[in-house]
């Protein structure tokens, strides 16, 4: 009976763990991208796909976004995105960007500069490895995440 009793405590438990994660907001992610970059619509489909909202901006000049936003053009991609306090530039993994929100560093945001084949929306045959970068308020980076 106890056995019964703790498979039926743990699935309710489960359950209702469950009902409060799908109840959350979804983290919305402004994203500022070409009309024509098929890469940003894939790394976009990436983000829904892992429980973000996506509110896509076609831009005629992504690299004027990108200064607007703040985002030094050194460490940029072929988009620009905001989440909350943060920018978010290039093919940043959806796991670093709940990362960023959950442990909420001083700074400015993350960023896969260039477009690294196997990096969300670029998905290829021939990956190699990138980082995801720390990006400073200052301006300074450092590695956040390895991939």
């Amino acid at each position: 009976m106890n056995k019964i009793l703790t498979t039926a405590t743990l699935f309710l438990l489960a359950q209702v763990s469950f009902n409060a994660t799908a109840n959350e907001p979804k983290p919305v992610v402004e994203v500022y991208k070409s009309a024509s970059c098929g890469c940003c619509n894939s790394w976009i489909q990436h983000l829904e796909n892992n429980g973000f909202e996506v509110e896509a901006h076609n831009v005629p000049d992504v690299r004027a976004a990108r200064q607007a936003l703040g985002m030094p053009q050194q460490l940029g991609a072929c988009h620009t995105a905001r989440v909350g306090n943060y920018l978010v530039e290039g093919h940043v993994p959806a796991a670093d960007i709940r990362k960023l929100l959950k442990e909420k560093p001083d700074a400015l945001g993350i960023t896969v500069p260039g477009m690294p084949p196997g990096s969300p929306g670029m998905e290829s045959p021939h990956p190699v490895h990138y980082d995801t970068l720390l990006v400073g308020k200052d301006g300074k980076v450092k590695v956040f995440s390895r991939h």
